[in-house]
């Protein structure tokens, strides 16, 4: 591999050189330029406290962003704010204003700040509290979550003016015992929400019922606070923080930030086998795109999908820049890391001293990495909502910056790469919460009912509760008794409901090769397929493999190894359908969506070769199945056409359909692509038919599939051109999937298919 040659001074310089060098632009498809952005400002409000304005003045600030203004005028007029602006353009202060301006004009005010991470939630404690000091106030501002020791959550629940937690800590710790938090509840002026967008799926659907939850307490101890959201750009931003909150509010989204200029470029890795329309793998590339920025001393982010990704992309980097930059120059981070090293890598970052980082998502929220320069992304991270945001981690000081999409082989990043307007003109996605998803409004009915008693003609939500009170009253879950609902059990409920859809119980992981140490966790769904024994369990960089998986007490024993391969572990999926809710009949076709059980177990695991990814060996999994009850739309083939297909042929048809299907279906539905799923079965259970299945990967579905059966013929629509359009031969990952699947007439057989219902397209 070449590198480019010395150290070059600027991005502007580096991406000079780059566009000269014939290896790398050969692969650029597609090159967008941002310009700069000249700041909008407004004076400070009239009525801005004097001590805030010192404040300001003192750290350099004597104007603000007209974004930043609005929301403060907005808030202090009593409304409730929802701010959308790109990373970066200063929306703490969006908050933070209003906040200190109320707790300055009465001491007895409180506010509470809600982050989806912890790691966020003390980043911007951090910034509070450094402008608390410059106004020389009494003013304490103190994170409350599960790394707070316990002398000081007593200090915390009866003095913070401010208290910062996330959702989690929130429904867990702070509402269940709402009663150690008399003070807070009744002064409570300001909620204020961060990063609102994260709060989608079946984390926003919880957390909504958590903000139905909270509301109910504050009106119980008298008071009525005002809530200040902020968000990355959506494209329904007013809509989604009002059906968080249950509240109307007012949308500020005048950016008046400034920002530095942006270039933005698509890479196709090359092809490599024309005929079955493979292209060199993408994390290869990504490796060398990413070496050619560090070893030019260029401060880079690299994102990749997976933990799995982000470990290899690490471990070949590493290898690259060892004897110039030192391996601890660059590291990793994503979930799983223990906090304190996660603490370490963001400091190591803003520092300087951190040349590098591989990161999944966990890094596209605002927590403060400084100062980066380049952004590599591997893969198409799903939503252009996501790409934007990591895009964003770059160049946030006026500063320059590049960010490089890498595509996969995959249908979704081809037709995103081919289709470079379709990425640029297009609004961010939607963010979509179903917070009346009947699993979830139980679960947060029986914890409500745990706080307080619920009253006749009670609503949560909007929601008419008597029907559903009745049937916990029938389970001995509550007790009624006159007008009210009791809760009667034992148990403590909040302690048993995560609010991110998974079990709570997260398997340990823990390094044996040294005496005895935990070195990270795996979330309970994840486990089967991360940490069986025999697997290589990647950790920054490292390789372990698990001697012994303890699945009663969730614990994964590893050891450290040197070995030339990873591993990667299949799923056999078993689907029931329940319930049929809505059926339509057309030509040759059957759609319903409907309500299925699904019973996966994971089946064997294959060791793939390191850098050149082939097949080396495999071996069995013996791990028990989970089981997922949730909503599902499909679609099912009539006799007369499955007459046309013998059953070889038809596995291969439906498998090559719904492989196109399951990538293109994120690019209507607006969600992360992990958030559905697809089985093809030659016949079915229910109805002994050829049947395509989409499935939400949540316990009682949010949504999707319901959308996915709306929005039918266009989907298959999409689906025939892509695969019509494709240059391939017999099928390849950017269609149909790979000859070695779906067979060499995988390609043919799927357009075949299509052609039988063409009818039912329209």
């Amino acid at each position: 591999m070449n590198h480019l040659t010395g150290k070059v001074a600027s991005i502007e310089e580096f991406i000079d050189v780059m566009r000269q060098k014939e290896e790398i632009m050969s692969g650029i498809t597609y090159w967008h330029t941002i310009p700069e952005r000249e700041a909008k400002i407004a004076d400070f409000p009239e009525n801005l406290h004097p001590k805030i304005r010192e404040a300001l003045s003192g750290r350099g600030i004597h104007h603000l962003y007209t974004h930043q203004r609005d929301a403060f005028v907005g808030a202090t007029s009593g409304n409730h704010v929802v701010t959308v602006t790109p990373t970066a353009s200063g929306k703490t202060l969006c908050y933070n204003l209003p906040v200190l301006q109320q707790i300055l004009e009465n001491d007895s005010s409180r506010a509470l700040y809600l982050f989806p991470t912890k790691a966020l939630a003390q980043d911007q404690v951090s910034e509070l509290q450094e402008m608390i000091q410059v106004m020389g106030v009494d003013l304490k501002s103190s994170t409350y979550d599960g790394d707070t020791p316990p002398s000081a959550r007593t200090a915390i629940r009866n003095a913070g003016h401010i208290v910062v937690t996330n959702p989690d800590m929130l429904h867990s710790a702070i509402l269940p015992l709402h009663t150690k938090w008399v003070k807070l509840f009744e002064n409570l002026k300001y909620i204020v929400i961060d990063e609102v967008h994260a709060y989608r799926g079946v984390f926003g659907s919880h957390v909504a019922n958590v903000i139905r939850r909270l509301k109910r307490i504050c009106r119980f101890y008298g008071s009525n606070p005002q809530f200040i959201c902020a968000s990355a750009t959506i494209a329904n931003p007013k809509e989604h923080a009002e059906k968080l909150i249950g509240e109307t509010v007012q949308l500020v989204d005048n950016n008046g930030a400034p920002s530095g200029e942006k270039h933005f470029a698509f890479y196709n890795p090359p092809v490599v086998n024309p005929q079955l329309g493979i292209r060199r793998s993408s994390v290869l590339e990504a490796r060398k795109i990413a070496a050619l920025l560090l070893n030019s001393g260029i401060q880079t982010i690299v994102f990749a999908r997976s933990r799995v990704r982000v470990e290899i992309l690490l471990s070949y980097l590493q290898e690259l820049i060892r004897k110039d930059l030192g391996p601890k120059s660059i590291r990793g981070y994503r979930g799983g890391y223990l906090p304190q090293q996660r603490r370490e890598i963001e400091r190591g970052l803003r520092q300087g001293e951190i040349r590098g980082v591989v990161s999944t998502n966990a890094l596209e929220l605002g927590i403060d990495i400084g100062q980066l320069q380049a952004c590599v992304l591997c893969g198409y991270p799903g939503t252009i909502a996501s790409t934007w945001q990591q895009a964003g981690r770059a160049g946030r000081r006026m500063e320059s910056s590049l960010t490089v999409l890498v595509a996969s082989s995959g249908p979704l990043d081809q037709y995103v790469i081919s289709h470079p307007r379709f990425f640029f003109d297009r609004p961010p996605e939607q963010a979509r919460i179903h917070p009346d998803n009947l699993l979830i409004l139980v679960d947060h009915v029986k914890c409500a009912a745990y706080e307080l008693p619920f009253e006749e003609g009670e609503e949560f939500g909007g929601e008419p509760l008597t029907d559903l009170l009745d049937f916990l009253a029938e389970e001995k879950v509550l007790h009624h008794v006159g007008n009210r609902w009791y809760w009667m059990e034992q148990s403590f409920p909040a302690q048993s409901i995560s609010l991110r859809s998974a079990a709570q119980e997260n398997f340990v992981i823990i390094d044996i090769s040294h005496g005895s140490r935990v070195i990270g966790e795996v979330d309970r769904f994840s486990a089967p397929t991360l940490i069986h024994e025999e697997a290589i369990y990647l950790h920054e960089g490292v390789q372990y493999q698990v001697e012994k998986l303890d699945y009663e007490e969730k614990k994964a024993f590893v050891r450290e190894v040197s070995v030339e391969y990873y591993t990667d572990a299949n799923l056999s999926v078993q689907l029931k359908v329940l319930h049929v809710f809505k059926e339509e009949q057309k030509f040759s076709l059957d759609r319903q969506f409907g309500e299925v059980t699904i019973n996966a177990q994971p089946t064997i695991f294959k060791k793939i070769k390191l850098h050149t990814h082939e097949n080396i060996g495999s071996g069995p999994i013996h791990l028990p199945e989970e089981e997922l009850h949730t909503s599902s739309y499909w679609f099912s083939f009539h006799d007369e056409a499955a007459k046309q297909f013998s059953k070889n042929d038809m596995q291969y048809a439906l498998l090559g359909l719904a492989n196109v299907l399951v990538h293109i279906a994120p690019l209507y539905l607006m969600c992360d692509p992990q958030d559905i799923r697809v089985v093809p079965q030659v016949r079915a259970l229910h109805n002994k038919k050829p049947t395509i299945f989409f499935y939400d990967r949540y316990p009682g579905g949010i949504g999707l599939s319901e959308n996915l059966y709306e929005i039918h013929g266009s989907l298959l629509e999409e689906a025939q051109r892509i695969i019509r359009e494709c240059g391939c031969l017999s099928g390849c990952p950017a269609c149909v999937g790979p000859i070695e699947e779906v067979g060499l007439q995988g390609k043919e057989l799927a357009m075949k298919l299509l052609n039988v219902m063409d009818g039912s397209l329209t």
